[in-house]
């Protein structure tokens, strides 16, 4: 069921995103914070610190997953683009159907790119965290 919701946020991001830019639906200040979760969360895969990595998931990733290990055993095994990026590009953040997302080009470590569509998550404290992560594939290569 999850899979499929992000499938369906992801084809209407990609229906949508070229249309025009909604920037303006996200306030400056979250989209700053939005921007250094993921940084902060890049950072931590860098250093293989999966405990800090961890900690920038939802309460309902943190859930699915148990633990650090696995989580990061599923980013290793599904997102090395964004596991190990070679380059990130902040993109547009924008509210679609309730949910904030915000996307990301990344070129991954074989120099393919990708779009990531961080599905964000406001918590009860302000905080926002990384509720689900899409990846569409990009024609851009880097060599």
């Amino acid at each position: 069921m999850r899979f499929s919701v992000l499938l369906a946020v992801a084809v209407l991001l990609s229906a949508i995103l070229p249309a025009r830019a909604q920037d303006d639906a996200v306030a400056s200040g979250d989209r700053a914070a939005i921007h250094d979760v993921i940084t902060q969360q890049m950072a931590a895969f860098a250093r293989d610190d999966g405990s800090a990595a961890f900690a920038f998931a939802s309460p309902a990733i943190r859930q699915q997953f148990g633990s650090s290990d696995d989580f990061m055993r599923m980013v290793r095994r599904s997102y090395p683009a964004v596991y190990r990026p070679r380059s990130v590009s902040f993109g547009d953040t924008r509210r679609l159907d309730g949910s904030t997302v915000q996307e990301v080009d990344v070129i991954g470590p074989d120099g393919s790119g990708a779009r990531a569509l961080y599905i964000m998550e406001r918590e009860s404290d302000g905080t926002w965290r990384i509720n689900g992560v899409e990846l569409a594939p990009r024609a851009e290569r880097e060599t």
